[in-house]
């Protein structure tokens, strides 16, 4: 009898990749500062990592989606983003900068794996009614993630140096391996047309190019009203927070007595975001997804809006809001894909969202450094603004259909 692939390797695996991907960026920080001696440096390796994840996310959905057992693809995914951190340090400070950035830039074309390619696949996981509560858990992974990783990559940054802490980094992803290569076959997908004679016709059937699928994948985003609103939703609420992940430095160095203190405000949201988690986890059905978005979207608006007073106390108010309305709007946007998406279309729709939410978050980063150095408070209520047209975006629309029922995996969406 096969065995059934249970739910907490799934979780383990999840963790330990996310885990390896939160530390992975303060430590490559760390490591290009002790080599270049730049912060400038240093931030262009995150910034390589991280812009190309727009254009590796639809891809590497494609592969997903194409294969019969997807945790396979996944997995070598999953090798080579850590066989890239290994080279991304193997090369600095012994090739030219440029070449290293580079490296880290391809290496980045795999981060939507570690997020959206692990999720895509839970529905083989676990199915029916233990789908909303398993939904919460695997979004819970994020949240301890954020907490553990740049935990670690401190620490051991402090114990044994940048470097180390990179090699600690990919070793947590290599972990995750095998819990990626035994995820389950993706039902109907070993019975998919492959190159050869059609069983009637005796004409050739093609896959389609990777172009049209790219296509297929987007088009299933835009078409359906509540994953097109809540996508758009996400991602603009993913901008506001690279805004204020930006801000952190300054805050502290304004309000907190110093610049690394800013960090404890990321902390304490991400504290909130699992205690929110946790409750929903114990209350999986109790209101729509649709509506945990846009509650969601503004608590964040309205946590911004109270951080740009820049007090003590309002600060250490508005992290823990924040987190209360970022994590429950996480485990919503994954409920909405896990209902919307075709079967077929799944591994796209979800590693295309996650690429562009990090992207999203990258470009309020990049926009928040120039304005904060200007108006520390305006570029707080400018994200907090966009927060709200997050929120916004999911004021119409309607909740989805609850009785949604999946496509056969070989037909159209």
């Amino acid at each position: 009898m096969k065995r059934r692939y249970p739910l907490r390797l799934y979780l383990a695996g999840a963790l330990a990749a996310r885990a390896g991907d939160e530390m992975s960026g303060p430590a490559l920080l760390l490591a290009g500062f002790t080599a270049a001696g730049s912060s400038g440096d240093a931030s262009s390796l995150l910034a390589g990592i991280t812009a190309s994840a727009a254009v590796g996310g639809p891809v590497l959905g494609v592969l997903l989606d194409r294969a019969a057992r997807p945790g396979r693809p996944l997995a070598v995914a999953l090798m080579l983003y850590a066989a890239g951190l290994g080279a991304v340090l193997a090369t600095l400070g012994r090739l030219p900068f440029a070449v290293t950035v580079l490296i880290a830039v391809c290496t980045g074309l795999l981060g939507p794996a570690l997020s959206g390619g692990w999720t895509a696949q839970l529905p083989q996981v676990v199915a029916g009614d233990r789908l909303p509560r398993a939904n919460a858990l695997d979004a819970m992974t994020f949240g301890v993630a954020g907490l553990v990783g740049p935990a670690l990559a401190g620490g051991a940054a402090e114990l044994l140096g940048g470097p180390p802490a990179v090699v600690i980094a990919a070793g947590l992803i290599g972990v995750a391996l095998p819990a990626a290569w035994l995820l389950p076959a993706a039902p109907g997908r070993a019975d998919r047309p492959t190159p050869g004679p059609g069983p009637r016709s005796g004409r050739v059937v093609r896959l389609p190019p990777v172009c049209g699928e790219i296509a297929a994948g987007a088009r299933a985003i835009v078409q359906r009203p509540l994953l097109a609103r809540a996508t758009l939703s996400s991602v603009v609420c993913c901008v506001a927070q690279g805004m204020l992940t930006a801000c952190t430095a300054p805050i502290g160095e304004h309000t907190l007595g110093g610049a690394g203190r800013g960090a404890m405000l990321l902390f304490l949201a991400a504290v909130s975001a699992l205690a929110a988690n946790a409750v929903l986890v114990r209350f999986p059905r109790r209101a729509e997804p649709a509506t945990i978005i846009r509650a969601g979207a503004l608590v964040q608006a309205a946590a911004l809006a109270l951080a740009a007073s820049l007090r003590p106390g309002p600060l250490i108010v508005a992290a823990l809001l924040l987190g209360a309305g970022e994590g429950p709007l996480l485990t919503a946007l994954f409920a909405v894909r896990h209902r919307e998406a075709p079967n077929r279309l799944r591994g796209q729709i979800f590693t295309t969202g996650a690429s562009l939410k990090i992207t999203g978050f990258a470009l309020g980063a990049w926009a928040a450094g120039p304005l904060a150095a200007r108006s520390l408070p305006g570029t707080l209520l400018l994200a907090a603004s966009l927060s709200a047209l997050g929120a916004l975006a999911m004021t119409r629309g309607g909740h989805g259909a609850p009785g949604f029922t999946e496509p056969d995996p070989g037909g159209r969406p």
